[in-house]
């Protein structure tokens, strides 16, 4: 089981549970099509954005497998919210998890990704115990996966065509790290 101290913080950000007076930032990322690219989800109007929200809120911590932790990424010393990261317990036997993050465009290119995730890895490598962590994506989004690269992360498989996305075959990438892989 993991429940962290919030709110988590980096040299320049805070990680921290969603809260609704969060919706305006997330419906910023969700609604924009160059975010929802290569994702599994289209762009979301803002009742979507709240009712997907409402959920996050409920994502602070590890009880067993298929939890998750969905929290906020804001700029440490402005308290903006500019994205959300992931981690999700998939396996509670074989102790694995996997890691997500999503950006608002405006802050794309300033390293938060990988720090947030640096983060994401921490929780679950030395406070939930974790072996192994993958990270998925669509394998045309060069710029996350040299995120995971930039987290030691190593490209395992391409997985061609081998899901329907938005109506269009789509290749996955999967990277992973093990514990005894993975620097703090």
């Amino acid at each position: 089981m993991l429940k962290p101290h919030y709110p988590i913080t980096t040299d320049r950000l805070r990680l921290r549970p969603f809260t609704p007076d969060d919706l305006d930032a997330v419906h910023a990322w969700e609604s924009r099509p160059d975010v929802t690219r290569y994702l599994y989800w289209e762009t979301r109007d803002r009742d979507t954005s709240r009712t997907l929200l409402d959920k996050k809120i409920t994502r602070t911590a590890l009880h067993d497998e298929g939890d998750a932790l969905d929290l906020a990424i804001t700029l440490r010393h402005t308290g903006t919210l500019i994205g959300s990261a992931l981690l999700v317990w998939t396996s509670r036997q074989h102790r694995q998890g996997e890691i997500g993050y999503v950006l608002h465009p405006d802050h794309h290119g300033h390293g938060y990704a990988p720090e947030a995730a640096r983060e994401m890895l921490r929780l679950g490598f030395a406070d939930l115990g974790l072996h192994r962590i993958t990270g998925r994506l669509d394998a045309r989004n060069t710029a996350s996966a040299r995120v995971l690269e930039k987290l030691g992360m190593r490209h395992e498989a391409t997985l061609i065509d081998n899901e329907i996305v938005k109506g269009e075959w789509s290749s996955e990438a999967v990277y992973a790290i093990l514990e005894t892989e993975w620097a703090a």
